[in-house]
């Protein structure tokens, strides 16, 4: 069971982190724009985040092992799809139909170790699924830069399937059929209607780079999706069975740990999408040395954690929940400090290191304070939340921060191809969607070209730095939220 359970999340879990390491090589392989692989991690987020709830929700209704199962199934499948993909459009569509795999299985494997172990024994097993899931989320990148150079990045999507087949296996072998007592109907509007809420508004966000933010369609889009999000809410007050039961938000608790978590993970996942661009296309990083160069922030969380647990336990929930961010803004702000060039050790290991020990700081007790923030019958419903909210916070950090990178990069760029000939200037214009990527003209003196490719490096540069800047904010602003909402004693609401 535990094997199932950790192979089948491990596949969800690999994909966050080692699709992020081979976008530099699909978009050059597919001549995509950076808006383009921007969708390629947003469709996925977008499916995975709206319908997280609603999967947890079909596995007590239906058989939480049949509806894992399906998800397996669906998100192998449309894995071969990634693999097999070829452009850019049949990628992204593929991605989406990964998240909606993704949103079945992933509440399924708890929800499954929950029901299946004795109470005496689940925090071992729920502990043993965390440090393996942990460890495949470690050994990912790694794994998915060597696949990369070796083999292809299509290769980061074919590794899904067999790990699919074996964990279906296993389930009709080993795992037993469990479902909740209680099964009150499903939120199926409230699904729709954040899924089209939330997809205008990145869409709009995203799309904004491209075609501006006074452009019709985009203002139509955003409002559209401001519109839908209010409409979620009115739908889940007057649903007797909603999705997200706004009353547990009048604990000042619980809304001040969401809070903190989307201010946390808006920055964790926003600037996190660039740091592989950086590694691969400006510091000339191997995809397998750029997968290696997240390891210390994730090994230093999985170390951590059970000390952090405890952390809890000695100090209680606030301090952690303000020093950790803290650490975590200091982190995001030494990324500042990385120019083109430069020794890893020295560049990009202390931010790394320093990010890592914040956000192992942060973890556990955030996820104490949510369990404990609401009555006991309650903390499912309120761990759901929790985890929607963190994917969301990734969803719309990566359209958001995406604007702040190229409007700093073109802004850049501008001035330091002030002093060249028009005509090659609007040469590289159609490139510039491209970032470090951009393809440069080849009927120019190779020193222009060398000149060209030093402007683009720094730009990215610049727009990189800019990124991390708002990260630091973001984490800051969580520790404020920590110091003003958390109370020292979760105050439990019935």
């Amino acid at each position: 069971m535990l094997v199932a359970t950790i192979l089948g999340s491990s596949m969800a879990f690999i994909d966050g982190t080692v699709v992020n390491v081979a976008l530099p090589a699909l978009q050059s392989a597919l001549n995509a724009t950076v808006t383009d692989v921007q969708w390629v991690i947003e469709a996925y987020s977008l499916l995975l985040s709206a319908l997280l709830l609603v999967g947890g929700s079909l596995g007590d209704r239906y058989g939480r092992r049949h509806v894992f199962v399906i998800g397996v199934i669906i998100f192998g499948a449309a894995s071969a799809w990634c693999g097999l993909a070829s452009g850019i459009r049949s990628l992204i569509m593929a991605r989406a139909v990964q998240g909606f795999g993704a949103a079945l299985l992933v509440p399924g494997s708890l929800a499954i170790i929950s029901s299946s172990f004795r109470e005496e024994d689940r925090g071992r097993a729920i502990g043993t699924w965390s440090g393996f899931s942990a460890i495949t989320a470690a050994i990912g990148p790694v794994l998915g830069g060597w696949l990369i150079e070796q083999v292809s990045w299509r290769a980061v999507f074919f590794i899904n399937l067999p790990l699919a087949i074996i964990v279906v296996v296993i389930c009709y072998w080993r795992v037993p059929e469990s479902s909740s007592n209680q099964k009150g109907r499903l939120d199926g509007l409230g699904a729709i209607v954040i899924a089209l809420g939330l997809g205008a508004l990145v869409w709009g966000l995203i799309e904004s780079t491209r075609l501006g933010l006074a452009h019709p369609a985009i203002v139509a889009a955003l409002v559209a999706g401001l519109i839908l999000i209010v409409t979620f809410v009115f739908l889940e007050r007057q649903s007797r069975h909603p999705m997200v039961p706004l009353e547990l938000f009048r604990s000042r608790t619980f809304t001040g740990a969401n809070l903190l978590t989307l201010l946390l993970y808006s920055a964790l996942g926003g600037t996190l999408f660039f740091v592989p661009l950086n590694l691969i296309q400006v510091q000339h990083y191997s995809p397998t040395a750029a997968g290696a160069a997240l390891l210390p922030f994730i090994l230093i969380m999985f170390l951590l954690s059970r000390w952090a647990g405890g952390l809890v336990q000695k100090y209680g929930a606030k301090t952690p929940l303000i020093v950790g961010p803290g650490i975590a803004a200091i982190g995001f702000a030494s990324f500042l400090l990385p120019e083109v060039g430069g020794s890893y050790w020295t560049m990009f290991f202390p931010p790394m290191t320093v990010l890592g020990v914040g956000m192992a700081v942060s973890v556990a007790p955030l996820t104490t304070t949510v369990m404990n923030s609401v009555a006991q019958t309650r903390a499912g419903v309120a761990s759901g939340i929790n985890n929607a909210v963190s994917r969301v916070a990734g969803l719309l950090a990566i359209a958001v921060l995406g604007i702040v990178m190229l409007w700093e990069f073109n802004h850049t760029l501008d001035m330091k191809l002030s002093g060249l000939p028009s005509s090659i200037r609007q040469s590289l214009d159609q490139q510039r969607a491209k970032l470090a990527g951009a393809d440069l003209p080849q009927n120019i003196p190779s020193a222009v070209r060398a000149e060209l490719r030093d402007a683009i490096d720094y730009s990215f540069v610049a727009g990189f730095r800019a990124v991390m800047f708002v990260g630091a904010l973001l984490a800051a602003g969580g520790a404020i939220c920590a110091w003003w909402l958390i109370k020292a004693e979760a105050d439990v609401k019935s």
